[in-house]
């Protein structure tokens, strides 16, 4: 009977119903571009209709994010204050994330140097082109000055047709300094600011239950999210960029999968809780490609399956979804500049591989006011004096790619407040160590 019941609840849970909507995007998503996606072709009607819907979850989540961080990160200052290890959490945080970039662009070099991928493309050098957004190292700078007290920024961009659109976008970094200058200044104001930080307190709670609420929507998002992602890009585009793409995948598969489980390991924790725990926000990372829109689903697992006190992962995983990207900032970055320098028969020498490391280790708060891998790895290119244009080359199977880059970095997320609070004696192993309950990922944002 206790099977049955058991049984039961796997079927009806969210889990599950994750993996059916997988399953069903997957089928969709092959539909649609059997009849064919583009304008005018019998596939397009299906192939928008999973477009909107992903976009419409994506969106409802990225909405949350300015809320979520900013009420969590002043409700931590808020709690850090009182925790006599705070500042020791801070830089701890901060070397993990330095050592674990380190580990996956050495990684990354390895897999350029031994797979040689830019000896092992046919496509053709016509397809260079220098990318539309580029990083720099001023953009650090520039990131962390909030340009308005909402951390928005608004980018225009020109169609092929000659219309400029303007959209507004929020700078995450922006976001996080606002949020710790209040929290900071609160705590500095005494009794006048108790009142500021009672009600963000119930701010944080009213933004919590409405994310658990969009959270009960990712079965929905998921089927328009992998279904548009198969219909639009499918895999026609990997022939001509196999080794690049298979390097690219043996790197991340490396990290996720030797890497964060040995440290882990090393660090007396049980690495299939981990993934467990963490996979709901990995699952969504993979298929949203976005670890901000990812970010109210990876500080919520981070807390309630992995056991990450609230006090310090409403700082962490803020922080670490703009800056901590092994994925995009470390092995991706790696192994393209040498897929560059392979493909236009550029030598290498020592210095660069050093200047690609620290690239990979330091530069990612470089951009971590903007998006995209693109710009990690302009920077690269930059500043290794490589040809932008290598970049172009790699644009057509980006979004591929970023699927498993992103779920990288979400991982990663959430891997390093684990760590942090497991060496510090302040994770609380029991949710941990916990049996999951198929619903529990909802029950862990309320």
């Amino acid at each position: 009977m206790a099977a049955a019941t058991s049984k039961s609840r796997f079927i009806s849970g969210f889990g599950f119903q994750v993996l059916v909507a997988m399953v069903i995007g997957l089928g969709l998503g092959l539909l649609a571009r059997e009849l064919g996606p583009a304008k005018g072709e019998t596939g397009f009607a299906l192939a928008e209709t999973l477009r909107q819907i992903g976009s419409i979850f994506v969106q409802l989540l990225r909405v949350l994010v300015p809320p979520l961080v900013f009420t969590a990160i002043v409700a931590s200052i808020a709690n850090l204050a009182e925790l006599q290890n705070a500042a020791r959490l801070v830089w701890r945080t901060l070397f993990w994330f330095a050592v674990t970039a380190l580990i996956a662009v050495l990684i990354g070099i390895a897999l350029g140097l031994i797979l040689q991928p830019g000896l092992h493309t046919t496509v053709a050098a016509t397809e260079a082109h220098v990318p539309k957004t580029h990083g720099s190292w001023l953009d650090f700078l520039t990131g962390l000055v909030p340009a308005n007290i909402l951390g928005l920024t608004a980018s225009t961009t020109i169609s092929d047709a000659g219309v400029a659109k303007t959209a507004l976008s929020f700078n995450v970094l922006q976001i996080l300094v606002i949020s710790l200058v209040t929290g900071v200044a609160a705590l500095k104001a005494g009794e006048a600011g108790k009142g500021f930080l009672a009600f963000n307190a119930s701010a944080l709670v009213v933004v919590r239950k409405v994310l658990s609420w969009v959270i009960r929507l990712t079965p929905i998002g998921t089927i328009g999210l992998l279904g548009n992602a198969v219909a639009q890009y499918g895999w026609t585009t990997l022939g001509q960029l196999g080794a690049f793409t298979g390097a690219i995948y043996v790197g991340l598969a490396l990290v996720l999968f030797v890497v964060y489980p040995t440290l882990l390991a090393a660090n007396g924790l049980n690495p299939l809780k981990f993934f467990s725990g963490a996979w709901p926000a990995i699952q969504l990372g993979f298929v949203s490609r976005s670890s901000v829109g990812t970010l109210p689903v990876t500080e919520a697992v981070t807390e309630g399956r992995l056991g990450v006190p609230r006090a310090y992962s409403a700082f962490a995983v803020p922080l670490g979804a703009t800056t901590k990207m092994d994925g995009c900032a470390a092995i991706y970055p790696a192994i393209s500049a040498i897929f560059v320098a392979q493909f236009f028969g550029l030598h290498l020498d020592l210095t660069d591989y050093f200047l690609i490391v620290f690239v990979s280790v330091i530069g990612s708060a470089a951009t971590a006011g903007l998006t995209g891998a693109t710009v990690m790895l302009t920077l690269t290119l930059s500043t290794l004096g490589l040809p932008l244009e290598g970049a172009g080359l790699l644009l057509a199977i980006d979004p591929i790619l970023d699927m498993g880059r992103t779920a990288v970095n979400v991982a990663g997320q959430a891997l390093i407040p684990t760590l942090v609070t497991k060496r510090e004696g302040i994770l609380d192993l029991e949710i941990y160590n916990a049996a999951r309950s198929p619903d529990d990922a909802v029950q862990a944002a309320e």
